[in-house]
């Protein structure tokens, strides 16, 4: 039955029909509506309008706790919309998920935009888009219910391998690697987002050209991470700016499954910067994280054999300057490799410093490191001299108060 929506939904009151939920989907401004007098008659015509949609059309989904069993998978779409009534009213449930691993998954696509809705409990990763070009997110949550624990799902969002990436006005709750993740991707921008109760709050990994701003980030492990790793196709990151950030709290136990690179975050971390360069940190508020106000970090810290040879494991020109600093006076955490570190090297009892630099340097390189960190409010920093077994710890900022040119903002091109 293909009605007006007006004249449907007459229809239906009309006849006085019962059903559970219902979905729209808007063509070419002429509303229709497909009745689901179960769940499963969800799951089948939602996975149906994802195969089908065409160029410009919406799949408009109702208010509702929709319960799935499969994942609701887009490939090679463009133009296209995908959209809740908010994300506290269109719930898509993958509690009882039986197929597939995400929630909801788009390859090889451009131009599209996931908006209004929360993705809860799925089996892995809430929402994986890889090999897509403009990819927004808007007013999106992404969360597994209880006490967060091992067994949820690694990634709330998960671009990998795209271009063109907007994640605004959204929430990550609950995972068990990253809230609110882009990796091996280009021209992002992460802003207005909340995460929380996961590992990681965001991370930005492998990804070049990315503006981290106006965030909350709290009681995670670690709060925001921007991380080169190893053994990935896309080598190297960078140009990374975070700003205007409020990260504060992340003292959440670690939950991450081991073997994971997020299983070494110490509790207590409000921003890492681990092997990359050209990361730009600024007027963002780091507050009360107990362990790591800033850290920046070489790969070697994580005691991991590197067998990539075109992997660079060092950071470099990181400029870190006008943030606001503060912690409560206690230990750091004690608990991982990193927490012996604190507990057994380091010794600060409860004086850490705000801003730690692990002090490993590559000795085959001619020109200097650039490392340059200033005009922080309550400025404290320790190079760790990590390379030489901690022995000559120092507090001396001489050899880093420097500054860097500012990296330019993010420009998304051809963004809807």
């Amino acid at each position: 039955m293909n009605l007006p929506l007006t004249k449907l939904i007459g229809e239906l009151l009309n006849r006085n029909v019962k059903m559970k939920h219902y979905y729209l989907l808007a063509l070419g401004g002429i509303g229709f509506c497909w009745t689901a007098s179960a769940q499963q008659d969800v799951q089948k015509a939602l996975q149906n309008q994802f195969i089908t949609v065409q160029p410009g059309d919406t799949i408009a989904i109702t208010a509702g706790i929709f319960e799935l069993e499969g994942t609701l998978w887009m490939d090679d779409k463009q133009n296209v919309v995908i959209r809740g009534q908010g994300k506290d009213r269109t719930v898509l449930s993958f509690k009882n998920q039986r197929s597939g691993a995400e929630g909801i998954k788009i390859t090889n696509s451009r131009n599209i935009i996931v908006e209004e809705l929360t993705v809860l409990d799925a089996k892995g990763d809430a929402i994986k888009v890889q090999q897509t070009e403009n990819i927004t997110f808007r007013h999106v949550k992404t969360a597994w219910s209880g006490k967060p624990k091992k067994t949820n799902g690694a990634y709330g969002f998960y671009p990998v391998n795209c271009k063109g990436v907007t994640i605004e006005y959204s929430e990550s709750v609950g995972a068990s690697d990253a809230g609110i993740y882009v990796g091996q991707s280009q021209d992002i921008v992460v802003r207005y987002c909340k995460a929380w109760h996961n590992v990681a709050g965001i991370e930005i990994e492998n990804s070049l050209y990315a503006d981290v701003h106006d965030n909350e980030v709290f009681n995670n492990t670690g709060g925001i991470l921007v991380f080169d790793l190893p053994d990935l196709i896309q080598k190297k990151g960078g140009f990374v700016r975070v700003f205007n950030n409020h990260i504060h709290e992340n003292n959440h136990i670690n939950f991450a499954p081991k073997g994971n690179i997020v299983a070494k975050v110490p509790q207590g971390t409000g921003l890492l910067i681990l092997a990359t360069n050209n990361v730009e940190v600024f007027q963002n508020r780091i507050v009360n994280n107990i362990s790591v106000g800033a850290g920046i970090m070489s790969y070697y810290m994580t005691e991991e054999p590197i067998k990539d040879k075109e992997y660079y494991p060092y950071p470099d020109k990181i400029h870190i300057h006008d943030n606001y600093f503060e912690r409560p006076p206690v230990r750091a955490t004690s608990k991982g490799r990193l927490g012996m570190m604190f507990r057994l090297k380091l010794k600060f009892g409860i004086d850490v410093p705000h801003i730690l630099f692990d002090g490993i340097s590559d000795a085959q390189r001619s020109e200097k490191m650039q490392i340059c960190i200033r005009n922080n409010t309550n400025q404290t920093f320790a190079n760790l001299d990590a390379g030489n077994d901690f022995k000559n710890v120092s507090r001396s900022l001489e050899n880093f108060d420097c500054e860097l040119p500012s990296l330019q903002p993010v420009i998304m091109k051809n963004a809807r």
